[in-house]
């Protein structure tokens, strides 16, 4: 009888694809992040060559950074939603609501302003549970409840504003503030010390009076730059991030291995909400009004900023740093033009465009990043 043949070695292609070797080149397509970064050199080489020179000086820098950082403190939030499966279109109408629930509780009722900003969160997280319970209880899309929201939250604002004020202003803010500590933390520019120290020393543009053309780092942008690192360590680092992006890509099979898949979702729901009260609480205090027509079109913004950072629309990928670069775009973009002989009018057009660009990159990478080496 003849003795059987040893089974010959696995061959190399029949290595586990788990822990087969990933190119350089492809390990960098993984990164949602790609897209948008490839994005932003391309804006800046844009206005590199189109642009006035002082675009790129301190003053203009920090001049393209507030509307980034606003945007972006809604675009990080945006994008966890994004990556967690859903969306939420009443974030730009929550920017006024809240607005009132901080405004209305300070002037007209005498609250500290303490309080009434943590009424204008309690109200925010009430609402964002409001959103994701529906979504999850009801099983409709996301982008239908939230777009029911945003037409009640912006008509509370107005019927409101009304019965307060009767009009759609309500004034009296810094005055009813006072000299809060809170102020400091929520507007105006941090770090105008160290800004009139450079000044003395030569090391940033001055005014003739020897005073820095810029006086500190705008509140905004320290929050936007807390909040994304914050999110981008909560999703690629933590348990909960793990499940956002399972909840996001099959929530089936993710409640199967024992995801909270709904508590996650309203979590998100409520995280995105929070964001938009932030915004509101920012501009508020530092314009001195809450505004009816505050936020109006934002919602759309942050999706835009998000999906350019490398979100799916379909949900189950993305990243909080590359809604942190969507987010500088478009500030980039929106302050830029002006630097540019470009009539303003073409910013609308250059916003549709990035955002088509950014879908097609974005799939294109996506497409590379899966495929066989």
């Amino acid at each position: 009888m003849s003795t059987p043949q040893a089974s010959p070695p696995p061959s190399a292609s029949a290595t586990d694809e788990r822990i087969a070797k990933v190119s350089f080149f492809k390990s960098i397509l993984q990164r949602p992040e790609v897209g948008a970064i490839a994005g932003l050199i391309a804006i800046v080489l844009f206005f590199a060559i189109y642009a006035d020179a002082s675009m790129f000086s301190l003053a203009g820098f920090m001049n393209f950074m507030q509307p980034a950082a606003q945007l972006g403190i809604l675009a990080v939030a945006a994008a966890l939603l994004m990556v967690g499966g859903e969306f939420d279109l009443s974030i730009g109408s929550m920017i006024a609501f809240a607005g009132i629930a901080l405004g209305i509780p300070l002037v007209l009722w005498g609250w500290p302003l303490g309080v009434s900003i943590l009424f204008a969160f309690a109200v925010s997280i009430v609402f964002g549970a409001i959103n994701g319970f529906i979504v999850l209880r009801s099983g409709l899309p996301s982008f239908i409840v939230t777009l029911a929201f945003l037409f009640i939250l912006r008509g509370l604002t107005l019927v409101s504003l009304k019965l307060a004020t009767g009009t759609t202003q309500l004034r009296g803010i810094p005055e009813a503030a006072g000299d809060s500590w809170l102020m400091e933390i929520f507007s105006g520019n941090a770090f105008e010390g160290l800004f009139a120290w450079l000044a003395s020393m030569g090391l940033i543009e001055t005014f003739k009076n020897g005073a820095p053309k810029v006086q500190g780092v705008p509140v905004e942008i320290i929050w936007f730059v807390i909040l994304a690192i914050a999110a981008s360590w909560l999703l690629n680092k933590t348990r909960f991030g793990n499940w956002i992006f399972a909840a996001g890509g099959d929530p089936n099979a993710a409640r199967n291995v024992g995801v909270p898949v709904a508590r996650v979702k309203i979590m998100l729901f409520i995280f995105t909400a929070m964001a938009a009260t932030l915004v509101a609480i920012i501009t508020v205090l530092q314009f001195g009004t809450a505004d009816a027509s505050r936020g109006l079109l934002k919602e759309f913004h942050a999706i835009i900023a998000a999906v350019i950072g490398g979100c799916l629309l379909t949900g189950g990928y993305g990243s909080a740093i590359g809604a942190m670069i969507g987010a500088v775009i478009f500030g980039m973009v929106q302050i830029g033009i002006t630097y540019t002989n470009i009539n303003q009018d073409w910013f609308q057009v250059f916003m549709g465009a990035i955002l088509l660009i950014a879908v097609l990159l974005n799939n294109w990478v996506r497409r590379q990043a899966m495929s066989s080496r």
